[in-house]
């Protein structure tokens, strides 16, 4: 009786250790985001950011499911942006995306998730009516919008002595709406803008706009728009001669930003809605592991919101399956989820505030500005 059932374990044993352990099943969630163009540069570090997510995931080995990144281009282009995130979404094996960069795109592409029920988690783009202009349960966003960076930008402009004000924008709902709001905040803080000029985004001569505003002296010329168009207008003043204070929202933060204009991007303040990589909570772990795959590009300002919009999502679908609707509900439901970046609260539009930081161009990379010579006066910003 002893070797019988010695054998019958043993047979047991050895067709346990030839049946290969259960595999988990693949999950894809999609990636969106200008990967080509004059905006690619941050397209590309959103996704290398939102891939290191999925790795880190899938390393750690505790998870339910096996998570694979699908990346598309929406190249900062709405009428690609809505053929791309139809595709996504009509996908049936796709869950959810990270999507966008460029509010244009943004904006243009609302409805397609909407209609196919498809959830979203916005990573770069700030344009305000993203989720509050339509009650769209499909869409989130986990970076901060112009609401916080236009108040901030404002107060400290007025603040270091700014008040007589150009503004640049690009004509685009981002452009055309960051004016709007730079106009009524800068008023109520005693500041004047003597002058706008509405400019396409593919504009390349700007020599009009700045021969007039060359007469105008303003103190500063504040720009709304990304950065491929902010290094042709800053370009241009340095050739015209237009020496006055040069400032922006967080579309021009890119180190292609200062590959364009080397030494000319020098004292540029901007402002962004987030705080430099090494201040976030998770920023040293999300360095560490984003510098194990070797990437050649880095994950500029914005790729650490790609890197929690993904793990917001797996952690989602990690709680009730790869189901869009069950994902969506645990998404609208966010509150005080604690990522790389700080707690993500959505409010009833599912919009995330973030407190917005300073900054300036210092030395080929954007420093806080309490942390630069220019702030300790060992350098001067112009007009100053």
């Amino acid at each position: 009786m002893i070797f019988k059932a010695t054998v019958i374990s043993a047979a047991i044993l050895m067709a346990m250790a030839s049946t290969p352990a259960q595999s988990k099943d693949t999950v894809k969630i999609a990636f969106i985001g200008p990967l080509s163009g004059g905006n690619s540069a941050t397209g590309i570090g959103g996704r290398n950011s939102a891939e290191t997510a999925v790795r880190v995931r899938n390393e750690k080995g505790d998870s339910k499911y096996n998570y694979e990144l699908v990346a598309l281009d929406d190249e900062c282009k709405p009428n690609v942006g809505v053929q791309v995130a139809t595709r996504v979404a009509t996908d049936r094996s796709i869950i959810a995306g990270v999507t966008h960069f460029c509010s244009a795109v943004a904006i243009a592409t609302v409805d397609v998730y909407h209609r196919f029920g498809f959830p979203v988690v916005i990573w770069g783009a700030i344009l305000p009516e993203i989720t509050y202009a339509h009650d769209y349960k499909e869409v989130h966003r986990v970076n901060g919008s112009m609401l916080d960076e236009t108040e901030v930008a404002t107060n400290s402009l007025i603040d270091m002595g700014y008040k007589k004000w150009v503004v640049i924008h690009d004509t685009t709902d981002y452009g055309n709406v960051l004016y709007k709001m730079f106009q009524e905040k800068a008023t109520k803080r005693g500041g004047e803008i003597v002058a706008s000029f509405g400019v396409g985004a593919n504009q390349q001569d700007f020599s009009a706009e700045l021969l007039q505003i060359k007469e105008m002296k303003p103190d500063v010329v504040v720009f709304a728009g990304l950065t491929p168009l902010g290094v042709r207008v800053r370009s241009q003043m340095e050739h015209f001669g237009v020496e006055t204070q040069f400032a922006a929202v967080s579309g021009i933060m890119s180190t292609s930003y200062f590959d364009a204009l080397g030494k000319t991007a020098e004292g540029t303040l901007s402002f962004h809605n987030a705080a430099p990589l090494t201040s976030m909570p998770g920023g040293k772990a999300f360095l560490e592991n984003y510098s194990k795959a070797k990437y050649s590009n880095p994950p500029e300002p914005y790729g650490p919101y790609a890197y929690v919009a993904a793990d917001l999502i797996m952690n989602a679908i990690e709680q009730v399956g790869p189901d869009r609707k069950k994902v969506q509900a645990v998404l609208n439901q966010t509150k005080n989820y604690q990522s790389i970046a700080g707690p993500i609260n959505f409010d009833d539009h599912r919009n995330n505030s973030v407190a917005s930081t300073r900054y300036v161009a210092q030395d080929g990379d954007w420093v806080q500005w309490e942390k630069s010579e220019y702030a300790s006066g060992k350098r001067q910003l112009k007009g100053r």
